[in-house]
């Protein structure tokens, strides 16, 4: 800041030199002595002497005389002028000390109708308050930002990232307000960002598939979807995703996906949440779109698969206190939420459990609706299908559903 102001009063000292100087200048006019015109005219008087005599003794003829004398005349009034300028330049000084004002105020006066100031006092508060920003933004403290705030807070982050270099988290921020200020491109070049420095930031895949949601091309909602799919492989009941993957099935209408998926946010919800209603009167309208357009769900045989798990010796000595035993099965294409669970809290190994399409976490999403799935078992450190760092887990090949009715599983690899 001082030094823009120390710019801006260098420029304006420029401008008044270039306009003051030439005033100045004009000062140093010849001098001239107290009798020097006196002597001019003096000499001019002799000189006129001189030619008459000339031409009294005819030494020049009439015309020549009229000549020189005109000459004569001429040089006095030559010789003369230094006198008259010096009589007729006015006080120079307060043409300049005018030119100066005038610069100064033209200046001040362009300057506040064309300058920057306000945008620098902004610039310079949107640092100032850009943890303020973060923690309303992602703590949810305090009031939320209004529309300026939220620009500032852009601008904030964008000029922190342009003085520290890549941030994940800033990259991430910056994409999602971005999105409430409806500037996708910045959003998608953001969040692009923040996915080159860390491809399985689940934050970041759930906003981004927002920011394609809402561009609404074919093409944007395939990738969003397969942004989804991985979330939801590590993430099986990620509301979010399956919420964003309900709307992409919905607007494509794959009616038996969307219900499905649909069921499950709400299943999650309580019936005095605002969105129980309206979430119970699209799952209605999607059986009446199925019911008009003739469309079920899959309508199979009850499937029952028999899972003997066992655990290798060199893990015995790595499971977790307090584990909980998760058994399922997934489709091996398609959606990654799981047909089939079973949870157990006590348990010891080798044990045989059974997955059926009563252990579907959603109608219409179970066992028999699948040709070929992976059959899955994790020993979790908490009640999260989530997978983390030390719990145990192991996974079949992908399996034919109607050729499987008992299946070993080895629990045999630790998570890193």
């Amino acid at each position: 800041m001082i030094l823009m102001w120390a710019c801006f009063a260098l420029l304006t000292l420029i401008a008044i030199a270039f306009v003051a100087l030439p005033f100045l200048q004009k000062e140093r006019v010849q001098t001239i002595t107290h009798n020097a015109n006196a002597e001019l005219i003096s000499i001019y008087e002799q000189r006129l002497v001189e030619l008459q005599t000339d031409l009294d003794n005819q030494r020049i003829d009439l015309k020549n005389h009229n000549e020189s004398v005109i000459e004569l005349k001429r040089r006095l009034l030559n010789e003369l002028s230094p006198e008259k300028s010096l009589n007729s330049k006015g006080n120079n000084r307060i043409f300049a000390l005018t030119g100066a004002a005038f610069v100064i105020a033209l200046t001040g006066v362009f300057y506040t109708f064309t300058g920057s100031e306000q945008q620098i006092s902004a610039w310079h508060d949107a640092m100032d308050n850009l943890a303020d920003y973060g923690e309303r933004a992602v703590m949810q403290k305090g009031e939320p930002l209004s529309q300026n705030e939220l620009q500032a807070f852009a601008l904030a982050l964008r000029t922190k990232l342009s003085q520290t270099g890549d941030d994940e988290v800033a990259w991430m921020l910056l994409g999602r307000v971005a999105m409430s200020l409806n500037e996708f491109d910045m959003a998608q070049q953001s969040f692009d960002k923040a996915l080159r420095m860390n491809p399985d930031n689940m934050q970041v895949l759930i906003s981004y598939s927002q920011v394609l949601l809402l561009e609404g091309s074919e093409a944007n909602m395939t990738r969003a979807a397969g942004m989804l799919s991985k979330v939801l492989k590590v993430e099986p009941t990620n509301l979010d995703a399956i919420s964003l993957l309900a709307l992409i099935a919905y607007e494509r209408k794959d009616w038996p996906q969307a219900k499905a998926a649909f069921e499950v946010l709400l299943a999650s919800m309580q019936k005095n949440d605002t969105r129980y209603e309206m979430i119970a009167g699209r799952i209605a309208d999607i059986e009446q779109q199925m019911q008009a357009e003739g469309s079920v769900l899959p309508v199979t045989t009850q499937s029952v698969i028999n899972v003997t798990v066992k655990l290798t010796d060199e893990l015995k000595q790595q499971q977790p206190e307090n584990s909980i035993l998760f058994v399922f099965a997934k489709a091996a294409q398609g959606s990654p939420m799981p047909l089939a669970v079973v949870k157990l809290k006590e348990y010891s190994f080798p044990m045989s459990v059974q997955l059926t399409d009563a252990n579907a976490m959603v109608a219409g999403l179970n066992l028999s609706s699948a040709q070929d799935i992976v059959i899955s078992a994790r020993i979790s450190k908490d009640e999260s299908v989530m997978p983390s760092s030390g719990e145990l887990e192991g996974h079949s090949d992908k399996l034919t559903r109607e050729n499987v009715s008992d299946y070993t599983l080895t629990i045999d690899t630790l998570i890193p």
